[in-house]
């Protein structure tokens, strides 16, 4: 998010990011940025929320465009199906913010982001794991195709634009209960016919995340865990571009 608080100044960028990797990500920060006169420091005394309309995509004008007590409050930039995002002074009123609001659990978020299709953090998108293309960012505005250079950039753009995308994070639900222990990360997902078909990210209750061949993602799923077997289906988020959908 770009900062201007004043005309005079240059611009303040916030960044957000799993607090899990806060210190590496500083570090990886630092190492670019050579003789600049550039600060980078964590914020703890910042509190980010994660505004969801309900079930329905929201529109942006239905909020107050600024608030005092806000010191950014704007659509989620990945997609209309996440509402906004938040970010204020802890111990700010929130109802003050957003008249009506009403403050749920962390693990509702979790959950709503699951049934959209929508990863987030180390655990959905492990470090050294996870492509970037099979991981939907071209859908989430996670990647430019007309700035250069980054690291990578030629390979995901060279499959960009040939359109060979064999796996993608999908959303994944089971009919029955999950065992009470969990799927582990990384559990294979198997066809009924046996053929692999992908593999389990995370997951909240009933609802989860998972990295699919799209030949098999409209198949009967299923993950074999020590005397028992899980069974899953994967769907395609309404947000998707159609083109994707197919």
């Amino acid at each position: 998010f770009r900062l201007h608080r004043s005309t005079a100044e240059e611009p303040h960028i916030l960044l957000e990011c799993d607090s899990s990797v806060l210190d590496s990500i500083q570090k990886h920060l630092k190492l670019y940025k050579i003789r600049r006169k550039v600060a980078i420091a964590p914020c703890p005394d910042l509190s980010l929320w994660a505004v969801i309309p309900g079930e329905q995509p929201g529109d942006a004008s239905s909020l107050p465009k600024s608030a005092d007590q806000a010191l950014v409050l704007t659509p989620d930039p990945r997609a209309e199906v996440m509402g906004w995002r938040l970010i204020a002074k802890k111990g700010a009123n929130l109802s003050a913010i957003i008249p009506g609001s009403q403050v749920g659990d962390v693990q509702d978020y979790h959950r709503h982001r699951y049934k959209q299709g929508i990863p987030e953090g180390v655990k959905d998108l492990p470090p050294g794991v996870a492509l970037p293309l099979e991981s939907n960012l071209a859908f989430l505005n996670g990647i430019s195709f007309t700035k250069g250079c980054y690291i990578g950039q030629e390979l995901t753009a060279r499959t960009h634009h040939m359109g060979v995308i064999r796996k993608r994070l999908l959303p994944v639900s089971f009919p029955g209960s999950p065992p009470s222990s969990g799927i582990p990360p990384g559990t294979e997902i198997l066809t009924q016919s046996g053929k692999r078909a992908g593999r389990f990210r995370a997951g909240q209750g009933e609802l989860g995340i998972a990295l699919l061949r799209l030949a098999h993602a409209k198949e009967p799923l299923c993950i074999h865990l020590p005397g028992d077997t899980v069974r899953l289906s994967a769907s395609t988020p309404p947000w998707w571009p159609k083109a994707a959908a197919k």
